[in-house]
């Protein structure tokens, strides 16, 4: 799936992270990687030092158990 310009300037816009980092992240997570609770805790908490934002522990169970279980809306554009 790509994403437009558009879409990194808005993401840009919103945390301060540019298309560069965003890309990097995004290989971190490919293939089964997504399924690997250590890996996205890993990322979660990464994600959280580069915009400056502390992920408390209970928002990091939710956001893993969303992706573990397959519950990320599909079309993340439209959020952003």
């Amino acid at each position: 799936m790509g994403f437009s310009d558009n879409f990194y300037k808005k993401v840009e816009q919103k945390t301060n992270v540019n298309k560069d980092t965003i890309l990097s992240l995004a290989k971190k997570l490919q293939g089964d990687n997504l399924k690997d609770e250590s890996v996205l805790r890993d990322l979660i908490q990464e994600i959280g030092t580069i915009t400056g934002k502390e992920v408390p522990k209970s928002q990091e169970d939710k956001i893993v158990n969303a992706i573990v279980t397959d519950k990320v809306p599909k079309n993340i554009d439209k959020m952003i």
